[in-house]
């Protein structure tokens, strides 16, 4: 039920090209490195961000519909849908510029290194044409 709401929600937004560095992984490769330029993509934040907002809904499909009910209708819900758009956002734009494996570091849009959440290393890698 809400994977069909929130997947509706997050393509009425736009999403902004992320330039400068931008680290691409999930929560078993933390990024390292991060510098004031760099940003990290959370492919796993979806999943985790609606975890800790739905928490574990009940087994029975009724009572499970009204918890989720109460959750959307809570005044906190506004800001947490567009928390969980903008985090799905970012997933898709790591499909559209075409990342095939994680963890990965993206440079303005273009350069990316597979293999590494370290940017450090990644920078490395790149400046040695190892992409």
């Amino acid at each position: 039920m809400r994977l069909r709401l929130l997947h509706s929600l997050f393509l009425l937004i736009p999403f902004q090209l992320m330039a400068g560095t931008v680290v691409y992984t999930d929560a078993g490769h933390p990024p390292q490195n991060l510098t004031e330029e760099s940003s990290v993509v959370w492919l796993d934040g979806p999943d985790r961000l609606q975890d800790s907002i739905f928490g574990q809904l009940a087994a029975d499909p009724q009572l499970a519909a009204q918890q989720a009910r109460e959750i959307i209708q809570s005044p906190q819900w506004p800001g947490q849908q567009e928390q969980i758009a903008q985090a799905y956002r970012q997933v898709v734009h790591a499909w559209e510029i075409g990342l095939h494996k994680f963890p990965a570091v993206v440079f303005d849009d273009r350069d990316v290194v597979y293999g590494t959440a370290d940017i450090a290393r990644a920078a490395t890698l790149r400046s040695q044409g190892g992409k």
